[in-house]
């Protein structure tokens, strides 16, 4: 081991740089062992040393022998090891370089992250999954960041580069560029290294790994008197308020976006701003601002340009600061950002993106900034669905199979595919946009009274058979209630970064503040859909119609609703997909076809029972929506089947909230019992 610290004297324009500070560990020199209590560098989370938390030095493999540290976890939640290298401060400012060697076992995983700040756990800068299947996932507390490969089962080469001052993170494998992007979290100030191949990004729950050759290097930077640096590039990501990796499809409207950054010692209030791309440049001159010094400001191009095919560069450029002509660091003034477009939509396509969540979850607020962009990104071509679970907006036969498929909240599937974050569904989207449907799906509907019938006809324009199944789902905006409405939010006071405005909000978002988009009212026949409905052989040009009859509560809002047809095919797929309000849906016209039975009535009252929050450390909160009168009995047991809380609450009907307090109870699970009249529904509850 050894740490270097380097004066360097190059001058770059008018800035100064200074204090260089280098550091290399290849663990040669270590005795085997417990790394902590033989270095004055390498530390744990805990700051414990010696102990089950700490890297071990082994000889049994290495990229430059004989030594390296070890990492081994069985456990699906990671550790006991969990390693920290402080960097020596906490950087926003400079350019920092971190490189290590790595052996991933084949069919196993790794893990580490940077953290922002000195005392770990206060701020994740980036997250570095390595999952047994090769892939490279990095994240934050915002979402997705970057999405790579790695060779898993050999050493190799991991390093990242960062410009701190323009916020330029560019990711390499074995000294091979794999990506730039720009970080929600621009600071660093240590590793944290810890066992762990978490199911949440595909991992198996086995981890092992080695790592050799550790080296960073810090090269501060000194502010000149005035500089406006470009710090990132491209689309306005609705979640963070900030550019954001372009994607998209070709000949889509896409408003372009970058952050200006006073790199300066005086403040910036004027300054022009340009950006090029298809050969065409989009000018806009800002004023009437304050930006201090290393303060931000984002600028959103008023004007779309639509996106082409193929790799095609967009050249941003800052000028004219404080309307002094050029600034004293012309190096920052342009960044090109190349935006690759290659999917094309196929003809008629609606793809369906389900999210699973609860008002109960702190991270489910991401679920719903993400839910709104991708509908509003991709209107005519997405159809979202929230499904929540153990909440007042429960949907209980589709919250029941829908979280068999999830590892956690939030966390959603696109076309019925492999379970991603909410931030991450816009890369499958993109995929299954260019995929042709074998139908398309057309909607009609009536009304009579409180019953809707609706009409989902296919029109088929690739072969099928009888193993296609049809899904019918509605769906409601706009939702909001009482008390079991409020929304539990993580990013309260900017504690986890931006997310589409919840960092202004409390920890506990009041019910009257929110407004719950997408929610799963009704599904039919059932989750998996109906079989069996089309022939043995389904002929292009072939037209196939079916009807569905939903009640309607007077409590949901029409005007606020939209009508899914779904085409599932063979493996459970969602083929294509269809959306309308039920306002266009009614305008179509009802067709009438073949009726299909078996619609989960959204009203009956042993389909909307929910107990939220589960689990709860004070009181949770029985949800009923009962279709007529009925005597309603609440019995809760312990797991000996003992009666620890009863009461009759005599007749009730319609929409009840009832509370149950525990504040009483011994941690452990308990049975709570809903009688209503004859009927009796058992549901679990966790108490922490």
């Amino acid at each position: 081991m050894k740490k270097i610290y380097t004066l360097v004297g190059a001058a770059l324009l008018a800035t100064t740089v200074s204090a260089q500070v280098t550091f290399t560990d290849n663990f040669d020199t270590r005795t085997l062992g417990a790394l902590g209590p033989q270095s004055a560098d390498w530390t744990t989370w805990s700051g414990t040393e010696g102990g089950a938390e700490d890297a071990i030095v082994v000889n049994t493999s290495s990229q430059s022998s004989p030594n390296s540290i070890y990492f081994v976890s069985t456990s699906a939640n990671g550790g006991p090891q969990d390693v920290i290298l402080p960097f020596g401060g906490q950087y926003t400012l400079g350019t920092f370089s971190y490189g290590m060697d790595m052996f991933v076992t084949a069919n196993k995983g790794a893990y580490f992250n940077f953290q922002g700040e000195t005392t770990p756990g206060n701020l994740f800068a980036m997250e570095c999954y390595l999952p047994q299947n090769g892939n490279m996932i990095l994240t934050n507390t915002t979402g997705t960041l970057f999405q790579g490969t790695y060779p898993n089962g050999q050493w190799f080469n991991i390093r990242f580069d960062i410009n701190l001052n323009t916020n330029s993170w560019q990711v390499f494998i074995n000294n091979v560029l794999q990506g730039t992007f720009a970080n929600t979290v621009n600071q660093i100030a240590s590793i944290d290294i810890y066992g762990y191949n978490g199911t949440n990004a595909g991992g198996n729950g086995q981890a092992e790994f080695w790592i050799d050759n550790v080296a960073y290097s810090y090269t501060p930077y000194v502010l000149p008197a005035r500089n406006g640096a470009i710090i990132a590039t491209g689309a306005m990501n609705p979640a963070t308020r900030q550019p954001a990796a372009f994607t998209g499809f070709v000949g889509q409207p896409k408003k372009l976006a970058c952050n200006i950054r006073n790199l300066g010692t005086t403040a910036i209030t004027s300054f022009d701003i340009a950006v090029t791309y298809n050969s065409n440049t989009t000018s806009q001159t800002i004023s009437s601002v304050n930006i201090p010094s290393l303060g931000t400001y984002t600028v959103e191009f008023s004007a779309p340009v639509a996106l082409i095919s193929g790799n095609n560069p967009a050249v941003f450029t800052v000028s004219n600061v404080n309307g002094q002509g050029a600034d004293d660091d012309l190096t920052d003034d342009a960044s090109t950002n190349n935006i690759n477009i290659t999917v094309v939509p196929a003809a008629n396509r609606v793809v369906v993106g389900e999210e699973g969540t609860g008002t109960w979850c702190q991270w489910c607020p991401r679920g719903a900034v993400y839910m709104d962009y991708m509908a509003e990104t991709y209107e005519g071509y997405f159809a979202g669905i929230a499904v929540h679970n153990a909440d007042p907006m429960t949907l209980a036969p589709y919250d029941a199979a829908f979280s068999a498929l999830i590892s956690g909240y939030p966390s959603s599937l696109v076309d019925r595919g492999p379970d991603v974050d909410p931030s991450g569904m816009e890369t499958d989207f993109l995929q299954r946009l260019a995929i042709p449907g074998h139908a398309n799906v057309g909607t009609g509907a009536q009304i009579t009274g409180n019953t809707m019938d609706v009409s989902l006809t296919y029109t088929f324009t690739q072969a099928a058979n009888n193993n296609y199944k049809v899904i019918c789902v509605l769906i409601e905006d706009s939702v909001t209630g009482g008390s079991g409405y409020a929304q539990s939010n993580a990013y309260a006071n900017n504690a986890a970064g931006p997310m589409g405005g919840f960092e202004s909000l409390p920890g506990s978002v009041p019910a009257a503040l929110m407004n719950y988009n997408h929610v799963a009212r009704a599904l039919s026949p059932s989750f998996a859909g109906a079989a069996n409905v089309f022939p043995a052989v389904v002929n292009v040009g072939g037209v196939y119609t079916f009807n569905f009859s939903f009640n309607l509560p007077a409590t949901w809002d029409q005007n606020q609703m939209h009508i899914v047809g779904i085409l599932v095919d063979p493996q459970g797929r969602f083929d294509n997909a269809g959306e309308v309000t039920v306002a266009d849906a009614i305008s179509n016209g009802f067709v009438s076809g073949t009726q299909i039975v078996g619609v989960q009535n959204p009203d009956q009252p042993d389909t909307q029972i929910s107990l939220y929050p589960n689990p709860t450390n004070g009181s949770s909160f029985l949800s009923l929506n009962l279709k007529q009168e009925e005597v309603v009995t609440v019995i809760v047991r312990d797991v000996t089947g003992k009666v620890v809380a009863q009461r009759n609450y005599g007749s009730l009907n319609g929409a009840q909230v009832l509370e149950i307090n525990t504040t009483g109870f011994a941690s452990g699970i308990y049975m709570v019992e809903t009688q209503i009249g004859n009927s009796v529904q058992t549901t679990r509850l966790a108490v922490q």
